[in-house]
């Protein structure tokens, strides 16, 4: 991509309305744009770096055997009556709207009720399960905090995973592999070594259900560790009896905060008895079909990938989910010419900066954007037939030659 061809600019300031320092960064960076408060579109950069992320997250649920689909986000309220959740009282997040012919639809704000809904058609006999299927879908949720950049909004995408099983046993595997799934997600993500699965309430269903939270000194949880950070608590579960349970002490316990970047849920019968997703079992019984859930904040990842890595200068992005690997910077005649030439045939891999600009201008871009690499090519480094490579990470700058480059 050619600097010169896209519309974005970059800001040297944030909007005085954009005060947590991921909505500002990338703001400033050029890789969203607010519409309103929670409400954030995404431009070139950042719809390539919300692509990868779905790219690392679909790779490895499609490992499991799932399968993807595309759901509306317009929800018809019966099956969220037959559950309760359609009431304001119940859910009081909802955005709704009343049709000129009467009635009322919702923005759907998770999707348990319509994928329950949705299998009836397709479950009838224990030999359809189990059945695992996810969808990158935008989700509504009228905050009423919505202040912290794309770490929560009010509109944001979220990978949904739905699993149906026969028994509690195959719901109990399953889930297991996707705890080991999505480890090795948000280990290719860059952000392994500080993410960890944390023990949250179950509500009524369960003792507990599984969060994946982030250390953030933004976050918006409390959470507890121990020494090497095996047992990880939510706030809303430290008590004398979970403690116990986990065979920890409130002394050996640390406090931090955290995001949450994903959760896993044995929902078992939660959807299904309402809904009516029922099977036939071998000896020609019917029975209520377990089922799980299972959710990633794709968006909220963007967001909390851009907090826990950037410096004074910008954005610092892992390699994984770069927009693109290397920055490219031509200086003098000679320069210029070489690296566009350098840039003929690797468009998919650099972002190339050819502005008519000065050159510490396009360095101070090249921070802030975060690419992960920054080559520049110029008269100076031409005379040993090389490139001069900087990691955005590390700072380290080496010269490289134009043929091992």
């Amino acid at each position: 991509m050619r600097f010169s061809k896209t519309f974005v600019k970059t800001l040297r300031e944030a909007p005085k309305d954009e005060t947590a320092k991921n909505g500002a960064l990338l703001t400033r960076a050029g890789y969203i744009h607010k519409e309103m408060a929670g409400v954030y579109d995404f431009l070139p950069l950042g719809l390539k770096v919300i692509e990868n992320i779905k790219t690392i997250i679909r790779e490895e649920l499609n490992k499991l055997g799932c399968e993807e689909i595309l759901m509306s986000s317009l929800q018809n309220p019966e099956p969220w009556e037959k559950t309760g959740r359609f009431s304001d009282q119940e859910v009081d997040i909802w955005f709704k709207t009343e049709l000129a012919s009467g009635g009322v639809l919702g923005l759907a704000p998770t999707h348990e009720e319509p994928i329950t809904e949705l299998l009836k058609s397709y479950v009838s006999s224990y030999r359809d399960l189990p059945l695992y299927v996810y969808q990158f879908q935008t989700k509504f949720r009228n905050e009423l905090r919505a202040k912290s950049g794309i770490l929560r909004g009010r509109e944001f995408l979220m990978k949904d995973l739905y699993s149906l099983h026969t028994s509690e046993e195959d719901l109990d595997r399953f889930y297991a592999e996707v705890e080991k799934a999505y480890e090795r997600i948000f280990e290719r993500l860059g952000i392994g070594d500080c993410t960890f699965e944390t023990f949250a309430s179950g509500g009524i269903f369960a003792k507990y259900s599984h969060e994946f939270q982030t250390f953030l000194p933004v976050g918006e949880d409390t959470v507890y560790y121990n020494a090497d950070k095996s047992v990880v608590l939510n706030k809303e579960v430290l008590d004398e009896e979970v403690m116990a349970d986990l065979g920890v002490k409130r002394e050996d316990l640390q406090e931090t905060t955290a995001a949450e970047v994903g959760n896993i849920f044995k929902l078992k019968f939660k959807y299904s008895e309402p809904l009516g997703l029922n099977y036939i079992d071998e000896e020609n019984a019917q029975k209520t079909v377990y089922m799980g859930c299972y959710g990633i904040g794709v968006s909220r990842l963007m967001g909390v990938i851009a907090e826990k890595f950037a410096d004074e200068k910008g954005l610092v992005w892992p390699e994984t989910v770069a927009p693109f690997k290397y920055y490219l910077v031509g200086i003098g005649e000679n320069g210029i010419r070489t690296a566009e030439e350098f840039y003929t045939g690797r468009e998919t891999e650099i972002f190339f900066d050819d502005r008519n600009l000065r050159p510490g201008e396009k360095f101070a871009d090249s921070e802030l954007m975060g690419l992960p690499y920054r080559i520049v090519i110029s008269d100076k480094t031409l005379t040993e037939d090389a490139a001069e490579l900087t990691n955005r990470q590390t700072g380290e700058t080496r010269l490289i030659k134009l043929t091992e480059l």
